[in-house]
């Protein structure tokens, strides 16, 4: 399997790609060539220079430098968001295909309900209900997604329920713990792999856009969503300003989704697509 994920240099190049991506934001106080948060209103609208590589903003604060900060928040709480997500459904989804009966029809029946609803007016009810802040934002995509994920998960729990080596294992005796996490949770580890770098794309996107309408990540942190709603304004005069955020919110998004494609190759090569 190693050796096919090398042979991919679809999947090699998104993972160099979002590890620079995931470093640059590491060591931002170390890149950063300006301080993200000091204004400077003489300085606005300033053009590329070395000082100011991209420019500035309505407020004179660097771009590039803002660029930079906005990591930890686009990608560290997407990938947090996804991380409980998750954890969450899959914990879910194990217990319904599993243990199946009661415990099975009750998750189920919640999940149906969670599912019925659109996803996004649902979140959008969450984060009003709680308030706006980006824990809040973090709590309602995990409370509203971990629906399908354990949906997803409990169909590949069936499918290995009743393979013979977890048949063989319980008329050993082996006990449900021992048998989840030898055989159960291995067997499906790809799938959920999968799944998470797929729908990764999925909350940058979503916080992102919570951002954008001013209900997640607030002013004047450097989030890229939030830099796409106070460039709006002035989207004629500096056009850059919404540029800049903008493709690389496009290019973190399809990084994902092109790695979640080519790992269900790399993981399952008899669903790779000639």
């Amino acid at each position: 399997m190693f050796k096919r994920f090398l042979e991919n240099k679809i999947a090699l190049g998104c993972v160099l790609f979002i590890l620079i991506i995931a470093l640059i934001g590491i060591l931002a106080p170390l890149i950063a060539p300006n301080d993200p948060y000091v204004n400077n209103i003489l300085n606005k609208f300033a053009g590329l220079s070395k000082e100011y590589p991209l420019g500035t903003d309505q407020l004179g604060r660097c771009i590039l430098s803002r660029m930079i900060y906005g990591i930890r928040y686009t990608l560290f709480l997407s990938l947090l968001t996804m991380l409980g997500t998750i954890g969450l459904g899959t914990f879910m989804g194990i217990l319904a295909g599993y243990f199946k009966g009661a415990v099975d029809e009750i998750i189920m029946r919640i999940v149906d309900v969670m599912l019925s609803f659109p996803s996004q007016i649902m979140i959008l009810a969450v984060v009003a209900l709680l308030g706006v802040d980006i824990a809040n934002v973090i709590i309602a995509n995990v409370f509203i997604k971990w629906a399908w994920y354990s949906r997803m998960i409990r169909t590949n729990v069936l499918k290995y329920r009743e393979k013979n080596f977890v048949l063989f294992s319980k008329t050993v005796g082996s006990g449900s713990p021992f048998i989840l996490f030898k055989h159960m949770i291995p067997s499906i580890s790809s799938e959920m792999i999968v799944l998470a770098t797929l729908d990764t794309g999925w909350a940058i996107l979503n916080i992102s856009t919570l951002s954008f309408l001013g209900l997640g990540v607030q002013a004047p942190i450097p989030e890229w969503g939030a830099m796409l709603n106070e460039a709006k304004n002035v989207m004629t005069t500096n056009p850059k300003q919404m540029i800049v955020p903008g493709i690389a919110i496009v290019c973190l998004v399809a990084s994902f989704n092109l790695l979640g494609d080519a790992l269900r190759d790399v993981l399952d090569p008899k669903e790779s697509r000639v």
